[in-house]
């Protein structure tokens, strides 16, 4: 997973009030040069979604005792397909409080 620049985030979540609020400056390319969170964020979403749909056919394969998928391969795909559950599962609850401390701030 790559490094998410706090200060990009904090922009385009700046811009995306001011556009709700009726404001100017909403978001029309990435901000100062960088990838759109959200774009990012559906990314690793997917890699998240390949890497257990991998695992899940790794242990069906090993279950039909298909040729070349043994143990230890099973294991670890499974293992990584857990990890990185968990590291978008801790994405999404720091987003979440990010989120409800900025609607918590006084305007």
């Amino acid at each position: 997973m790559t490094e998410i620049d706090v200060n990009q985030v904090l922009a385009q979540m700046r811009a995306l009030t001011r556009a709700a609020q009726g404001g100017v400056g909403a978001p029309e390319g990435p901000a100062n040069g960088g990838g759109h969170f959200s774009q990012l964020l559906a990314e690793s979403i997917g890699k998240v979604s390949e890497a257990q749909t991998q695992a899940g056919e790794l242990k069906t394969a090993f279950i039909k005792g298909a040729e070349g998928v043994d143990l230890p391969t099973v294991m670890v795909a499974a293992q990584e397909a857990e990890l990185s559950f968990q590291a978008i599962t801790q994405v999404r609850n720091r987003l979440l409080s990010a989120y409800q401390e900025i609607m918590n701030m006084p305007v």
